[in-house]
């Protein structure tokens, strides 16, 4: 495929190698271009990727401490809640010992009270029967006076002595209802 180009002497030259001041020029451009490159290019592309790089670390360090600083918040946060629910609990419960405390003091009073109106009730009680015996006796010797008159058929008179006897007999009346019971 490749033919070799003869030239005008008779020697074949190779297609592949370039002539030797071809050679020359093109290692002197490409030492000239390699220099420039050396000293000019790559400092400002090594300047660049050394401040990448520092940009780079940087924003780690950044978000290390962004990320360390959330944590921190989201524990000092979690121990604040915590301590607030605990609070709330402890809240809770004391409203409920409240709660019972009033409860039973309420009950204490209501039965203080009860027990009061129920002694004064009693004792109004007992006041109104001792004023009923009182005026049932009046009304009974009256009565008993006026029964013993007619069965005797005299008037008798409503002194001291009768009244003594009256009341005599109402008092055996009571006691022998006492000793029946």
């Amino acid at each position: 495929m490749l033919q070799s180009h003869v030239l005008s002497s008779g020697e074949t030259v190779n297609p592949l190698l370039p002539a030797v001041p071809d050679l020359v020029w093109s290692a002197v451009v490409f030492v000239i271009i390699l220099v420039f490159f050396w000293f000019r290019v790559l400092p400002n592309v090594k300047a660049l990727l050394d401040a990448r790089s520092a940009a780079i670390e940087g924003n780690i360090e950044k978000a290390t401490a962004a990320q360390q600083e959330a944590e921190e918040a989201l524990a000092k946060y979690t121990a604040q809640l915590a301590e607030a629910r605990a609070e709330a609990g402890s809240i809770r419960e004391a409203a409920r010992a409240d709660g019972s405390k009033i409860i039973a003091e309420e009950k204490q009073t209501a039965a203080a009270e009860a027990s009061r109106i129920l002694s004064t009730a009693e004792a109004q009680l007992q006041a109104n029967r001792q004023a009923v015996l009182v005026g049932l006796k009046g009304e009974v010797g009256e009565l008993a006076l006026d029964l013993a008159a007619r069965v005797i058929g005299e008037i008798l008179s409503k002194d001291d002595k009768s009244q003594a006897m009256v009341d005599r007999f109402l008092k055996d009346l009571d006691s022998s209802e006492k000793a029946a019971k």
